[in-house]
């Protein structure tokens, strides 16, 4: 079996670009065949660099070659150009290339791939989801605390045992910041009303991703510790790994990170500092689903969990379903709502998901296939904007605080 061509689908998510702004999809097909499936998380350059970039290390590493060797790919990439380090673009790309070959794999042994890495542990995941709240006229206002509380109910009443939200103000390119005491007493109302609201049936993740310094980080903690959090996500950004662990040092909140690292190596650094005891890698970007599965071996040796990352397409959460389910410390899998709306869409079939679990597909590979005719009608992607984006300036507490969340007078 060799593989023979590799074609690039972008896929333009439609408003209001829930997942992001686009997806990036790969097929991978076999001299006999078989074709895989594959996607890649990468937000570091445009898709119209990305698609040769893409093409260049199929061409290079892939073409004619055997898909079932994919330890011999990811160690060929690593060290493309001389490297030998973590690239997040070159690992994005490899993520999603590996994944396809998986995908085929699986195909080929008639089997799904979490047979094929260890087995099934779990018969069904646990999810979770972001707060999705919508104002009278049917737009997302996350700031909204009235409407923030009404949502976590109705997916608490769907069967969600998680829920996610950030209140904690804008993230600038600029590094983190010191919040203002208008973000924190927004972030700590969030925490009481929603646990006010869901009681003990539900999981508070109170999400971040970068915003605050270590020294602010932990004047947040200490606010937030009150209703139990379940994790507090990334609160200083990646790639200092001591500074996360002085975060957790200070704070009986558990710290989850990793959906902007790649590799076993930064996450080896992340555990080695103390900086995480729940571990976010993202399949598309962490160097596919074999070093996703090393990652969680390293975190089963601190006594640490995963909970895979997911803020893309359905195809990256198929193969996180895959691993999650070959894991023994899997914690719970990031779902977007119920993989329902676009990401239903663009498949043949949606995931399977259930009163707060998601099922496993028993169908071989990653059990997804990629409905043709909804991709063309959403191709190509024209807008200039990267599938996430940042505040480009400092961050001013006057100019971007909010105070649409504030609680309404007391009733007479």
């Amino acid at each position: 079996m060799k593989l023979v061509s590799c074609e690039t689908h972008i896929v333009a998510v439609p408003p209001p670009h829930i997942g992001g702004m686009y997806w990036i999809f790969v097929t991978l097909r076999t001299d006999d065949g078989i074709e895989g499936v594959g996607e890649i998380y990468a937000a570091t350059f445009h898709p119209k660099v990305m698609v040769p970039a893409i093409g260049d290390v199929f061409e290079r590493l892939l073409q004619g070659e055997d898909p079932h060797h994919v330890e011999r790919f990811f160690r060929r990439a690593y060290s493309s150009g001389f490297t030998q380090r973590p690239d997040l673009t070159m690992m994005g790309i490899v993520s999603g290339l590996e994944m396809a070959c998986w995908d085929i794999i699986g195909k080929a042994a008639g089997k799904p791939v979490y047979e094929l890495i260890g087995g099934r542990v779990h018969e069904k995941l646990r999810s979770y989801t972001y707060l999705y709240p919508k104002n009278a006229k049917g737009e997302h206002d996350y700031n909204n605390i009235e409407l923030s509380v009404d949502c976590a109910l109705e997916y608490m009443e769907q069967g969600f045992t998680a829920l996610k939200f950030d209140p904690a103000g804008p993230y600038t390119v600029m590094g983190g910041h010191q919040l203002s005491l208008e973000d924190m007493d927004r972030s700590e109302t969030f925490c009481r009303r929603i646990r006010e609201a869901v009681g003990n049936r539900c999981d508070l993740l109170f999400g971040t991703h970068g915003q605050m310094t270590t020294s602010g980080a932990i004047r947040l903690a200490r606010r937030l510790e009150a209703y139990d959090p379940l994790w507090f996500e990334e609160p200083v950004p990646p790639g200092q790994s001591e500074a996360m662990g002085r975060v957790a040092a200070h704070t009986t909140i558990p710290i989850a990170a990793g959906e902007r690292l790649t590799t076993k190596y930064e996450f080896h650094d992340l555990l080695r500092n103390n900086g995480a005891s729940i571990l976010q890698m993202n399949l598309g970007r962490v160097g596919g689903i074999l070093e996703g599965k090393k990652v969680a071996a390293l975190a089963e040796v601190h006594y640490a969990q995963i909970a895979p990352h997911l803020y893309n397409g359905p195809v990256g959460a198929a193969a996180s379903v895959q691993l999650a389910t070959a894991t023994p410390n899997f914690l719970v899998q990031e779902s977007i709502r119920r993989w329902d709306g676009f990401h239903a869409e663009v498949l043949e079939e949606p995931l399977t998901w259930a009163d707060g679990w998601i099922i496993p597909s028993t169908k071989p590979g990653l059990g997804v296939t990629l409905n043709k005719e909804v991709i063309a009608a959403h191709s190509p992607y024209r807008d200039p904007k990267l599938h996430l984006s940042m505040w480009e300036t400092p961050h001013d507490f006057r100019a971007q605080s909010d105070t649409s969340w504030k609680e309404p007078p007391a009733k007479a």
